[in-house]
């Protein structure tokens, strides 16, 4: 048997983290199989689906790394099949034509509440007898079995059993002719040879209904694994409030796709206590039945954690791939400057996000014509003219504009004076870069060049004479 999972979201809003983490669950176990993995957009809401929200999901699939082997599949444009089903199941007795009014089914749900039962539909139609003109609007119901009970066992829930008489006759065909949700979804997996379902707990109350839809159309019943919700910091259910839950917000914060799914699978899915999986090593390791069934809290700060480990042990020029799209989202052209991979390796050790990475390296790239008022204040003193002007003509002499060379020059510069290398280097730091922190400095020269140093240097000297003179 081939492994067959798929992933199936509702494009009625962004790709979520609860659905990016179900959707490398189900990635993860076609792959740890040597399976297939489908993608399908049950778009049956017609008035909440968008063009938008599936070019998001489309989007964060990508960005994420998941690629399907099949799809993506859309409901709508397979309405004929489910309706050819529909009708079989009308002509088996499966099924029947509902005529019951909104007003009457209102008016039992009422009644039943108030009578403290459990709202459901009592049947009227089962059982026909009832004459209707032909065009009369109607509904078409799912005949429930009413004795026995679904029994399955689930991935991460264990031995489920549900009493058929806890189930009404669901609707499967609405009256303006669209199919139904659980019906669509059984015959997508039937015909799509789903042999695995992963999806969210919210599920498993559909699951019943669908299995014995299964049943009644003699299609094979897939396994299960309803997994459990994520929860925010602080232990309510993940929302907007919480910040960002959409995937591509993550991407647009700084975040790299390897450190997402690092924490996701961590998210209710455990390998002793390693912390840090290789994408390899998930496939090599996942398993349904490792995933826990108790809510998972998001933890933002293990993110960030991940996030600049990924950053500091990914190959620079991966992470560099991922770091252009900041460069261009805060405007700053990286063609002017060094390689985007050298700086990765040069700011890593203190960036734990790209986006934090890009705002801190802009003056690689882009000239500046004022220094950062507090660090100008008190480094850029008079006391400070003469250690520039020095390092200035040892750094003009260099051959060799590499960072040890421009380092020995720096050190030279303190000896001389015999000053603290902090007398030498802070003034240095704010003259090259405009602000009070940075990388090391001899690192941050050697990447500007020695033209965009020498230049930076003279404008301190000269904000220098100016305030000494003011």
């Amino acid at each position: 048997m081939t492994v067959k999972t798929r992933f199936a979201p509702s494009p009625t809003g962004f790709l979520h983290v609860g659905g990016a983490r179900t959707a490398l669950y189900s990635w993860l176990y076609a792959r740890h199989h040597q399976g297939e993995f489908v993608l399908r957009i049950e778009d049956t809401d017609l008035e909440r689906s968008t063009q938008e929200a599936i070019d998001a999901i489309l989007e964060g699939m990508n960005w994420l790394g998941l690629g399907w082997d099949e799809g993506p599949y859309y409901q709508t444009r397979r309405f004929d099949r489910y309706n050819e089903l529909i009708d079989r199941l009308l002509a088996e007795g499966k099924a029947y034509k509902c005529y019951c009014s909104r007003e009457r089914l209102e008016a039992l749900r009422e009644q039943q509440m108030a009578n403290g039962e459990k709202p459901r539909y009592d049947g009227t139609c089962r059982h026909g007898g009832h004459e209707h003109p032909a065009g009369t609007p109607h509904v078409i119901r799912f005949k429930n079995p009413t004795d026995g009970a679904v029994v399955f066992e689930d991935h991460v829930r264990g031995h489920i059993e549900i009493a058929n008489r806890e189930m009404d006759d669901l609707i499967i065909r609405r009256t303006d002719g669209a199919p139904t949700y659980n019906f669509c979804v059984v015959v997508d997996d039937w015909d799509m040879a789903i042999t695995h379902v992963v999806r969210g707990e919210d599920h498993i109350n559909n699951t019943p209904r669908q299995i014995n839809i299964y049943h009644a159309l003699g299609a094979p019943v897939p396994e299960f694994a309803h997994v459990s919700m994520i929860l925010g910091d602080d232990g309510a259910k993940l929302s907007k409030r919480h910040g960002a839950v959409s995937v591509m917000q993550y991407r647009d914060d700084g975040y790299l796709p390897q450190a997402l799914l690092n924490y996701l699978v961590r998210l209710g899915w455990s390998n002793g206590d390693q912390e840090i999986f290789s994408l390899a090593e998930m496939v090599s390791l996942f398993s349904l039945d490792a995933i826990s069934k108790s809510a998972s809290a998001f933890n933002t700060d293990k993110l960030l954690w991940l996030n600049q480990h990924y950053i500091k042990t990914l190959p620079a020029e991966e992470v560099a791939g991922h770091l252009e799209w900041h460069m261009r989202d805060q405007g700053i052209d990286f063609g002017r400057g060094p390689a985007l991979a050298e700086v990765v390796s040069l700011y890593a050790e203190r960036c734990q996000t790209l986006k934090e990475l890009a705002a801190q390296s802009r003056y690689l790239f882009e000239d500046f014509s004022a220094f950062e008022e507090g660090a100008a204040k008190k480094h850029l003193r008079p006391v400070a003219a003469e250690p520039l002007a020095l390092a200035r003509t040892r750094l003009a002499e260099l051959a060799d504009w590499r960072a040890g060379a421009i380092h020995e020059a720096i050190n030279a510069t303190a000896a001389e004076l015999e000053l603290g290398m902090g007398k030498v280097g802070m003034p240095l730091r704010v003259a090259v870069t405009g602000v009070g922190q940075s990388p090391a400095i001899d690192g941050v020269m050697a990447l500007l060049g020695k033209d965009r140093v020498l230049a930076r240097i003279d404008m301190a000297l000269a904000f220098i004479a100016e305030r000494a003179q003011g």
